[in-house]
């Protein structure tokens, strides 16, 4: 079966989405960069002492400008979108971006960064497997269960039995409603408005969560000492993972089709480990190579999938 267009990307755009294996690529791109964002709003969060509501800010507003900026030099914010439909979908993408950023650090601050991660990671993993069933009135195949089992169980051996905080229901209804956002933006496959760009779109929306998550970094403090450490962990972030790797990871789903986003959810915790042992020294047992290898192995059954499915 085909993969439906996807809200950020133009429904003119056929020759995309029978395009499977450069879609995987850019998803595989996506998932390395964002694995290199939890390293760099750490270091950002540590240096700045900035708040995990206002990195969050920043990111979705650094990233929003940085693409919006890049849709305007390349001539497709022209003509700013028009009518309530494209607007509402602006909007709506912009709600979606400000409740996954927002729920995730509100989950590492009432748990911990491994257990926000886990479940986040496997919340949208199961979220999106189950969704594209839905969606596509069937039952999920077995090489979708076979991935959903690989990739639940490498996230838990990867990711390990992290300490959680004082609140760790609350922690994890809000990791699984950040798992929730993130998945609906992933399963959205409604025609895109006449005139809405892609890029353009993204950036836009960038800018919406923005604005809504601002009041919130405005009360627990954005202002930090601009030093070369700050402002570039602060560019590397609104950069490299938010965002190229957003651009790259929407642009992969309509080649590749929403199923194989996880290639990219999967990616990021895998990426994040190897840079934590790498560049902070974490030990890498048995139990983690083990991870490691099913995550792998998960990513592999799906980027097959993927290939056959056009």
């Amino acid at each position: 079966m085909s993969a439906r267009p996807s809200p950020f990307l133009p429904a003119s755009s056929s020759a995309a989405v029978r395009n499977p294996r450069g879609g995987t690529g850019l998803l595989v791109l996506a998932g390395l960069l964002w694995g290199t964002g939890g390293l760099a709003g750490s270091l950002l969060a540590s240096r700045a002492e900035l708040s995990p509501p206002a990195v969050a800010a920043y990111r979705l507003l650094l990233g929003g400008i940085l693409i919006t900026a890049y849709a305007a030099v390349g001539g497709r914010l022209g003509v700013l979108p028009r009518g309530r439909a494209a607007w509402s979908r602006i909007a709506t993408a912009g709600l979606l971006l400000a409740v996954f950023q927002a729920a995730y650090f509100g989950a590492v601050a009432a748990t911990s960064v491994g257990l926000a991660t886990l479940t986040t990671m496997v919340g949208v993993t199961v979220m999106v497997t189950v969704g594209s069933a839905l969606l596509d009135r069937r039952r999920p195949s077995r090489r979708a269960v076979g991935t959903l089992v690989a990739a639940a169980g490498g996230l838990v051996l990867l990711l390990g039995s992290a300490t959680a905080g004082g609140h760790r229901v609350a922690g994890a209804a809000l990791a699984l409603l950040a798992a929730a956002g993130f998945a609906i933006l992933s399963l959205d496959r409604r025609e895109q408005p006449a005139g809405l760009d892609r890029i353009a779109s993204t950036g836009l929306s960038f800018l919406a969560g923005a604005a809504l998550l601002l009041p919130a970094g405005l009360v627990y403090g954005m202002a930090f000492q601009v030093r070369p450490d700050t402002l570039g962990a602060l560019l590397f972030l609104g950069l490299f993972p938010t965002a190229a790797a957003y651009t790259g990871y929407f642009a992969g789903l309509h080649r590749a089709g929403p199923g194989a986003g996880t290639i990219a959810v999967l990616l990021e915790p895998l990426t994040a480990t190897i840079l934590a042992v790498l560049l902070h020294g974490e030990h890498l047992d048995g139990r983690r190579i083990l991870g490691g290898l099913l995550v792998l192995i998960a990513i592999s059954i799906q980027q097959t999938a993927s290939r056959n499915t056009s």
